[in-house]
């Protein structure tokens, strides 16, 4: 005869023991998890101190850590902690439309530079020949041009002490630990992988999550054997050298950079809005508003002028390519035929092949492309 009563505590005690030992493996990933988010300790940064180049515009500038740190430090000291507010106002007033509320703007940068003392001395950052120009300034055009002088007189101001403090400050040490941080070696198990987003010549785009901090991108999977079949490799490695210089809120940027056996990998941006052209197409009415167009156009404008500000030709603007955030603004993507123009050299080859009934095969195919980022419609640091 069966005893109910102990086959209960049975069922329930073996249930018990399996929770206690998937909790116990979860406590025990979740701690593993947390020791590889530590920052590494000083005395493993040194070699990178002694190395590393102290350059104003790289570290404080081009670097997304090495700018908020360096805003960080500037806000201890209230002389630079005024200057770093004088370039937050005109940045407001670059960037704001055109009207009553930009020209209020400019006046209110003209007046902080041609202001009295403040605090019983004159801004440390203003020259006497620019606070005397900014109080004789009558016209629009001249308030302009003088704040822009303003602007690059804080500039070379920041570069000079305020720098050199930075670097000797507990702030740059930050900085430091978190490049060495940055520095350690991603694999693919470094990421949960999802769904297939878009397939293109060479591999596909998936989106995946970063195990550790949770954060989403789209990784783009370059097959290792279709890139030597086709003679892709030196335009794989291109495509990531141009990610890693490019540094605008208009382009994809790129997060990690690694390779399995059979694929080389990047992990990009994901962009939740889809791409242009569907917003064309298949959202409501096809095609778009003015507004719109002019808004996107901007945008996309920005993203070629940072292009060619480092001597990069785009060579594939279509819709396709023009992937949309979560706020509507738009990047744009799949740099996989950019060039870096070599001195001054003219770019003599051609984008694509003979078309496609000559050749046969997709599309992407045909015109040698990696993966571009198609109806991305759901889901880096």
């Amino acid at each position: 005869m069966v005893d109910m009563g102990g086959l209960d505590n049975l069922i329930a005690n073996t249930a018990y023991l399996q929770a206690r030992k998937s909790s116990d493996a979860d406590s025990k990933e979740l701690q593993r998890r947390r020791r590889s988010l530590m920052l590494p300790g000083p005395q493993s940064c040194e070699q990178l101190r002694q190395a590393l180049a102290t350059d104003f515009h790289s570290l404080c500038e081009q670097q997304p850590i090495g700018r908020r740190l360096f805003r960080d430090f500037l806000a201890t000291v209230p002389a630079y902690q005024e200057a770093r507010g004088f370039l937050e106002e005109v940045q407001s007033w670059e960037l704001a439309e055109e009207g009553p509320a930009k020209g209020s703007a400019l006046q209110g940068l003209v007046t902080t530079c041609a202001s009295a003392p403040v605090h019983g001395h004159p801004h440390p950052f203003f020259s006497p020949a620019l606070v005397t120009k900014c109080q004789a300034a009558t016209t629009e055009d001249d308030r302009a041009s003088l704040v822009k002088l303003a602007k690059a007189e804080v500039m070379a101001f920041l570069q000079d002490q305020p720098f050199r403090e930075f670097l000797a400050s507990p702030f740059y040490d930050k900085f430091l630990q978190w490049k060495v941080f940055e520095m350690q070696p991603v694999s693919d198990k470094y990421f949960e992988e999802f769904r297939v987003l878009g397939k293109g010549g060479f591999g596909e785009v998936c989106a995946v999550q970063v195990k550790n901090t949770g954060k989403m991108y789209a990784c783009k999977k370059l097959d290792k054997k279709r890139l030597k079949k086709k003679n892709g490799e030196k335009m794989a490695l291109l495509e990531k050298e141009i990610l890693e210089r490019v540094s605008s809120p208009f382009i994809v940027s790129l997060a990690y950079a690694f390779e399995s056996k059979s694929h080389l990998c990047l992990v990009m941006s994901l962009m939740n809005g889809g791409d242009l052209k569907f917003h064309i197409y298949s959202v409501g009415e096809p095609g778009l508003d003015m507004s719109r167009v002019v808004f996107y156009s901007a945008q996309m404008t920005c993203g070629v002028l940072h292009l060619h500000s480092l001597g990069i030709v785009y060579r594939d603007m279509k819709p396709e390519n023009v992937l949309l955030d979560d706020l509507g603004n738009c990047r744009l993507s799949d740099l996989g035929l950019a060039v870096q123009i070599q001195d001054g050299k003219p770019i003599t080859q051609r984008v694509s092949e003979p078309p496609l009934a000559q050749r046969g095969g997709t599309e992407l195919e045909r015109r040698g492309e990696g993966c571009s980022f198609p109806g991305q419609t759901e889901p880096r640091t």
